[in-house]
């Protein structure tokens, strides 16, 4: 699997990087990110939160101008456009302020490049901008919008498309757009990481649990039971180790609770016997407010046994950053599997990072922990001063600093290691919700109106 996965490892062509690690070992990087200093080019662009993708002589990403979609192809040396192309948009589908339907990072090989919108699906460009193939996926049943970017694998390309209803992991022939395999996850919701790789296996995490699937055959293998319901930072694996954050409202330790099972509510509920649950019928406060956008997930005005198993589901649930061993994994590993827990200042969106042997979260308010990979101690925790704020952007690591960006258009570059220092502070004149790429000893950064490149080279 290790050549499989070499094609994103000297470049940064996805999420994160090389397996959406957010590492680099690129050197002699810029100490601070400045809109006036170390700045190689700067490009305009229409709005957009996906990241860069960064491979061969090109750089990627996918905004959204006068309501339409796009992918933007840039001179990786000049930042020049070299050519933008509009994807269909058949409809629009109403979701939360803070996403968008461009937020999915385009994944590359530095020739090709693919794209996915939440308002039409997969789309496939060559060199030239010459359209490959095109996958109409949808309409999908996520009121939040999608977060989950493609990802390559070989000559795969695979993506998670988890909702309310209809969830499945995908995986296409990369030139042809022809479907491999199809696998539903009936149990998960909606959800937003990005898949991640492990040898022949390919991880998922998602509402409930965490899954790995057999990259030949989509199977899937083993599973990591009792997480909460929306899950948003992308995993990480590291010498068969597997880190991730799970952090949903309502499943902090001690909130846990068992519901019945659904005869046994309809028994106790049902007040006229039609096997099913109205609003009306249900008598949990909680519960009952939240009827029409978490419970009822297909939209009937009833909850039936779908519904109500995945309400069982999120009351049992509890948040928590983990560690578990999964080489050789098979089954239900909730409890063989496990390392350690840390169930204290939760990121609900940014993914943690591993990275010089220590490893690191980032939550929303400009929070920023170090631990111990091995055990889950806290090594540090402190608040990022002159940048707080809301961080969207997951940390990235290389050349032994630490690069963050908030939605207030501020940036932190950290001195890496237990004992985390803060460098720099930087400030744009647009927020920031796209996680840095790093490629080429060169630091790619979207904010809302443009993309920067950086260089510890340049003078300006």
């Amino acid at each position: 699997m290790c050549a499989l996965v070499s094609i994103l490892a000297a470049d940064w062509g996805q999420f994160r990087g090389p397996n959406a690690s957010g590492v680099s070992a690129d050197v002699n990087l810029p100490s601070e990110l400045r809109p006036d200093r170390h700045v190689v080019w700067k490009t305009t662009l229409p709005p957009g939160y996906s990241s860069a993708s960064v491979a061969g002589d090109r750089v990627f990403v996918t905004a959204i101008e006068d309501e339409k979609l796009f992918t933007f192809c840039l001179d990786r040396e000049s930042g020049r456009i070299l050519w933008r192309r509009e994807a269909p948009r058949p409809r629009k589908q109403e979701m939360q302020r803070a996403n968008t339907p461009v937020s999915a990072t385009p994944a590359t090989d530095g020739k090709s490049v693919y794209s996915f919108f939440q308002d039409f699906g997969l789309i496939a460009y060559g060199p030239d901008g010459n359209e490959l193939w095109r996958l109409a996926l949808g309409p999908f049943n996520n009121p939040f919008g999608h977060g989950s970017s493609p990802v390559i694998v070989g000559d795969m390309l695979l993506m998670n498309l988890d909702q309310d209803t209809g969830s499945f992991l995908l995986a296409l022939d990369r030139k042809s757009g022809k479907a491999l395999w199809k696998t539903p996850r009936d149990h998960a919701q909606r959800g937003y990481a990005t898949p991640v790789v492990n040898g022949r296996q390919v991880i998922v995490a998602g509402s409930y649990r965490l899954s790995g699937y057999d990259l030949a055959t989509g199977r899937e293998q083993w599973w990591i039971a009792g997480l909460p319901w929306q899950i948003k930072p992308t995993p990480i694996v590291h010498e068969g180790v597997i880190y991730f954050v799970t952090f949903s409202g309502e499943s902090d330790p001690g909130e846990q609770e068992k519901v019945p099972a659904f005869a046994d509510a309809l028994v106790l509920l049902d007040k006229n016997k039609d096997g099913r649950l109205s609003k009306d019928e249900i008598v949990d406060t909680k519960a009952k407010a939240r009827f029409d956008e978490y419970l009822d997930l297909d939209h009937t005005g009833f909850l039936e046994v779908r519904d109500w198993d995945r309400f069982r589901d999120r009351r049992l649930g509890e948040s928590a950053l983990r560690a578990y061993r999964i080489d050789g994994a098979k089954g239900d590993i909730t409890e063989s599997g496990f390392l350690w827990k840390n169930s204290k200042t939760l990121p609900n969106v940014p993914s943690p990072l591993l990275y010089q042997g220590v490893l690191y979260t980032l939550k929303e308010g400009g929070i920023f922990s170090s631990f111990n990979p091995k055990t889950g101690e806290v090594l540090k925790q402190g608040r990022l001063q002159g940048a707080l704020g809301t961080y969207y952007s997951s940390p990235v690591g290389a050349d032994g600093k630490i690069f963050l960006a908030n939605e207030d258009g501020k940036t932190v570059v950290l001195k890496a290691g237990p004992q985390w220092e803060i460098l720099a502070i930087g400030e744009f004149d647009a927020g920031i919700k796209a996680t840095p790429a790093i490629a080429g000893g060169r630091i790619y950064l979207r904010t809302h109106n443009a993309l920067y490149c950086f260089d510890a080279k340049a003078t300006q």
